[in-house]
């Protein structure tokens, strides 16, 4: 690990080239969080129900301006599927309509959708994406295509979570307004990897989560809703916040523990504060590096681009080739791959569809010497001792 990874508590046994996957929250934060929590249990009644509404404004404050919203739009979540099954589930469908989404979709929003779909008689209608992707058109005219008078929302990703693309989210989002077509953005990977300005995209919906990039403890997601779309928009769970406003209903579920939302403003400070010049430098950090890894696998193990640059953040997919006969890689399976690798002291991620690939993730922690020796497993598992 590098000098920044001091920074995290991270076991240094491991060279850990997952933080996509689940993120990692800075110890300082972490320091903060516990903070919160050991105050919380010396006067439960005062935390919860005199302190944390202001609280929760001023976290909510912080996150709106760092993501380009209006605090008055902003509800915090626990993750992004959360805020995907708020949205599905408070609006109505019929029999016959359909419900928009694309190959790519997160699997767990997937379900969602096949949830929703089953209880209401809507059937899902998906785009589908080409990977390898030339340019964004490719992106535009698949989910274009798929829209037709019957169409209700459209669930897209900003960034894919298996293939980690960037879509082109504004421009999609602008098409499918004018064709009458809500959005339901996941942003799960945005925040903290690339500039985020809600208000300009102008979705119906966005969802991110802020403990993968944004780095805060685990816990912690945002649900963005249009001020005019935000009557009859309720939370999963309905408690005593039921009919008194958008952020009465979703600031109070029940009794839960909210440090991991009181710390956003900490874990934006922190990983702010990382370079010189901020989460700028830091977003371009990060995406340089992924690129740079991107180009040093591919190299090792004879891959091609999957995407071009200007598709890609913090994360890059690399498309394997076919494993040797007899080898770690053959027929492909990716828990046996992964398992394999992280048996070998590395934590990776690795997909099968929509055809095998390995998903770099590139955190300020990570560097090319990292992903040499992964390269160099990687070519061990493709083609045998």
């Amino acid at each position: 690990m590098n000098s920044y990874a001091s920074h995290w508590s991270l076991d240094p046994a491991v060279t850990y080239l997952n933080h996509g996957s689940y993120g990692a929250c800075p110890t300082a934060v972490l320091k903060l969080q516990t903070q919160l929590r050991d105050e919380l249990e010396r006067e439960p009644v005062d935390f919860l129900s005199r302190r944390l509404p202001g609280r929760l404004q001023e976290a909510r404050t912080a996150l709106a301006n760092f993501v380009g919203a209006n605090p008055a739009d902003l509800a915090f979540v626990v993750n992004a599927t959360m805020g995907v099954n708020a949205v599905l589930r408070s609006l109505s469908f019929a029999p016959g309509d359909e419900l928009l989404t694309t190959s790519h979709v997160y699997a767990a929003c997937h379900k969602t959708l096949r949830y929703v779909a089953h209880r209401t008689g809507a059937r899902i209608v998906i785009a589908s994406l080409p990977f390898p992707v030339a340019d964004d058109e490719q992106i535009l005219s698949a989910v274009l295509a798929a829209v037709t008078g019957r169409t209700k929302i459209a669930l897209i990703d900003h960034i894919t979570s298996p293939t980690a693309l960037i879509l082109p989210i504004e421009r999609l989002v602008r098409e499918l307004d004018q064709r009458g077509v809500d959005t339901l953005v996941d942003g799960a990977h945005v925040p903290g990897m690339i500039p985020l300005a809600l208000d300009q995209i102008g979705a119906a919906y966005y969802t991110g989560n802020c403990h993968k990039w944004l780095c805060s403890p685990k816990g912690a997601a945002f649900l963005h809703v249009r001020r005019d779309r935000q009557e009859g928009l309720h939370p999963t769970v309905i408690s005593h916040g039921y009919s008194s406003g958008f952020h009465a209903e979703f600031d109070w579920t029940g009794t839960a523990e909210p440090s991991a939302w009181l710390c956003v403003p900490e874990a934006i400070r922190c990983m702010g504060a990382l370079l010189p010049g901020g989460w700028p430098a830091l977003m371009a950090h990060n995406r340089a590096t992924a690129i740079a890894c991107r180009k040093l696998v591919q190299e090792a193990i004879g891959a091609k681009d999957a995407a071009p640059e200007h598709m890609l953040g913090s994360m890059a997919a690399v498309l394997l080739p076919k494993g040797a006969k007899g080898s770690v890689a053959d027929n492909f399976d990716r828990d046996r791959v992964t398992t394999w690798i992280r048996e070998r002291g590395i934590e990776s991620w690795f997909h099968d569809e929509p055809r095998p690939l390995l998903r770099i993730s590139a955190q300020i922690y990570n560097d090319a010497e990292q992903y040499r020796r992964l390269s160099v497993l990687l070519k061990e598992a493709l083609h045998g001792a």
